[in-house]
């Protein structure tokens, strides 16, 4: 029983470690890089009118599509205007946010 008790314990601290660090970003860098964003997608990035909802993607769908946006290889004028002012990190940190969600 004990040690049904431990290894349970154990998963679910792997478990909140492992959230803690969405796609290896900062979840509160990833907040303050997302104020940018909500104009757009709103507030809480559920998303307004056409634009989609971007809360809740996980971080390597969110990444992804970002980093498409700025290659060029996914188009939409204002997303690959606004993703070539993003560095790598800022992409990583708002997947960690939207992901966290």
């Amino acid at each position: 029983m004990k040690r049904q008790i431990l290894i349970s314990a154990l998963a679910a601290l792997s478990m909140v470690a492992a959230g803690a660090a969405y796609a290896g970003g900062d979840v509160a860098k990833g907040q303050t890089l997302a104020k940018k964003c909500s104009s757009c997608h709103g507030k809480d990035g559920k998303g307004v009118k056409k634009n989609p909802p971007i809360v809740g993607l996980s971080a390597d769908d969110f990444a992804k599509a970002m980093h498409d946006y700025k290659s060029g290889a996914k188009k939409h004028k204002m997303m690959n205007i606004l993703s070539k002012k993003l560095k790598d990190d800022d992409i990583k940190n708002l997947a960690a946010y939207y992901a966290s969600k």
